[in-house]
């Protein structure tokens, strides 16, 4: 690569992929070290702990959840001058002094990369598992326990997702039973006792589920004692359905890396004691890497350990290569008054500092203006969006709100599409109010259709403007959901990028003729042109992937 030839606005010390706790201390350490370092995630900050609701094995912190503490890891790494972005990692060029990470916004440069991934639900494979995902089989209790209020529940697993998620799920279900493949649970007793004790839960040591069926939602579920082989079956009655959530451990997020570093045979990042891989200048850390134990406080060690290394690491090669990234500046980073899943619309303040300073640095970068028209009905949740868009217009002049239809009975209220200010429609609307994990997605959605946008390379750009056909997605979830907006940040990018698409977002509590219509008790959920129906998050190429076999 010539040196000279880099964009010295994009070249860092470090790159970190991956925005859970792993990646955020060593965003923290390198920051601290006055070493330029961009945290990229491309979902949310804070990783699968932000759907844990009770966090109380985090040394010096009695108790909070799991969002809560990483924001916090945020506001301390961001307070150093780190810098942290919703981006997508695609690839890597990792020879060389100089490492390039292209993405979805274009290709950044460092001297050195960290792998902070993570790690995503493990499929279990018993006979109906693929077929009835999203209709019965649930990975996420927060996402999904409401779907199955007053139900039977099973829980698969025997670690500690699955005794602290089967207790969240008492909060709706009527009984839960635990299988656990072994004599006990594996996780630490002080968790295993609360669902062994609790008295909505049952715990059936020993045990396999081998299938599970139904129709119109599970009704029947087979399962095998592995010590005497005896076989059980379950059967609901009255013509009613349950649910089963699998708790199963993870697999770990390295399809990125797979041909570049070594992985074991699990997928696994191999790493010497220090957090490097067998490429210099690529390191790993956190719940990717091999470790006997995968908990916050070693995922935030081994940041730590790799932050100290790429240390070392990134002075040799300033020295190398007499390139010198500019240095982190630190400033103040106001704590968060409203959490951005709580903001209330109904208040004077209706967003804090921070969120209002984030949303003016998106707007000014709009190029065309947009006008915003509301759909209302005469419930209360029409009234918060109606004053949930005043607020964002309040903050620019590139958008406009107007109503065009107000008191509707037709099913679509509450509803905000996004129109250009020629009156062009792009495609993009939102059933409900775009609060919770969608308030991002919703001005992400805003900043695509206003152009420039978040870039998918030019291959899956030519790719979304050869349909010809008319393509309407509906994408159901809850703003609960971790999983969610990653797939509707894929839906509505396709729509921006071509006027035969549309992508709408309904939230499924205000639309229950919907979820009974497709049978939805897993969230995210994509229909295509009110056939196709697919459960799930996915990426954009993955979205397409599906409009094509349409």
């Amino acid at each position: 690569m010539d040196l000279q030839k880099i964009n010295k606005d994009n070249l860092y010390d470090v790159i970190i992929v991956g925005g859970g706790p792993a990646g955020l201390t060593a965003a923290l350490y390198l920051a601290r070290a006055k070493y330029r370092v961009l945290l990229l995630e491309k979902e949310q900050f804070g990783g699968q702990i932000t759907i844990t609701n009770e966090v109380v094995n985090y040394p010096g912190i009695e108790k909070t959840s799991g969002k809560a503490l990483t924001d916090t890891m945020r506001r301390q790494a961001e307070s150093f001058g780190a810098e942290c972005l919703i981006c997508e990692a695609k690839g890597f060029e990792a020879t060389g002094e100089i490492k390039t990470v292209h993405t979805d916004q274009g290709d950044f440069y460092c001297f050195g990369v960290l792998i902070a991934t993570g790690a995503h639900p493990r499929t279990v494979g018993f006979k109906g598992e693929e077929e009835h995902k999203g209709r019965g089989v649930a990975y996420c209790a927060t996402c999904d326990g409401e779907f199955f209020t007053d139900k039977e529940v099973f829980v698969i697993g025997g670690g500690f997702a699955a005794a602290e998620e089967s207790v969240f799920l008492t909060k709706f279900a009527k009984h839960i039973t635990i299988f656990i493949r072994k004599d006990d649970f594996s996780c630490a007793a002080s968790v295993a006792d609360k669902a062994k004790n609790h008295e909505k839960i049952t715990v059936v040591p020993n045990t396999v589920v081998e299938e599970v069926s139904g129709e119109s939602g599970l009704n029947y579920i087979r399962y095998k004692n592995t010590k005497t082989g005896e076989i059980s079956e379950y059967r609901a009655e009255n013509a009613d359905f349950f649910g089963v959530f699998v708790f199963a451990g993870y697999s770990p997020d390295t399809e990125l890396v797979k041909d570049i570093i070594e992985l074991n045979e699990h997928g696994y990042i191999i790493t010497d004691s220090e957090q490097k891989t067998n490429v210099d200048g690529i390191y790993a850390a956190g719940d990717v890497c091999i470790k006997p134990l995968r908990q916050i406080v070693t995922a935030t060690g081994d940041g730590a350990l790799a932050a100290t290394e790429l240390e070392k690491y990134v002075a040799e090669m300033q020295q190398k290569t007499g390139l010198y990234p500019e240095q982190p500046k630190a400033k103040v980073v106001e704590k968060q008054n409203v959490r951005e899943e709580n903001i209330s619309h109904n208040s004077n303040e209706a967003f804090s500092s921070e969120i209002k300073q984030q949303l003016l640095d998106v707007f000014s970068k709009f190029e065309r203006n947009l006008v915003l028209k509301l759909y209302l009905d005469n419930r209360t949740v029409s009234n918060e969006l109606e004053s949930l868009i005043e607020n964002i217009s309040t903050l620019t002049d590139k958008i406009t709100v107007t109503i065009a239809e107000k008191n509707t009975t037709s099913g679509v209220a509450p509803c905000v599409r996004v129109f250009l200010e020629d009156g062009s429609d792009t495609g993009i609307a939102f059933h409900g109010v775009p609060s919770g994990h969608e308030f991002t997605t919703f001005v992400i959605s805003l900043y695509n259709a206003s152009g420039p946008g978040q870039q998918p390379d030019e291959q899956t750009i030519q790719e979304i403007k050869k349909i010809k056909n008319s393509v309407d997605m509906k994408i159901l979830v809850t703003l609960s959901c971790t999983m969610c907006p990653d797939l509707v940040i894929a839906c509505q990018r396709i729509a921006t990028l071509n006027p035969n698409i549309r992508a709408e977002v309904y939230d499924i509590q205000h639309f229950d003729e919907l979820r009974k219509k497709y049978n939805v008790m897993s969230v995210p959920c994509l229909v295509i042109n009110d056939d196709k129906v697919s459960f799930g998050k996915n990426n954009i190429n993955q979205v397409l992937e599906l409009i094509k076999q349409i």
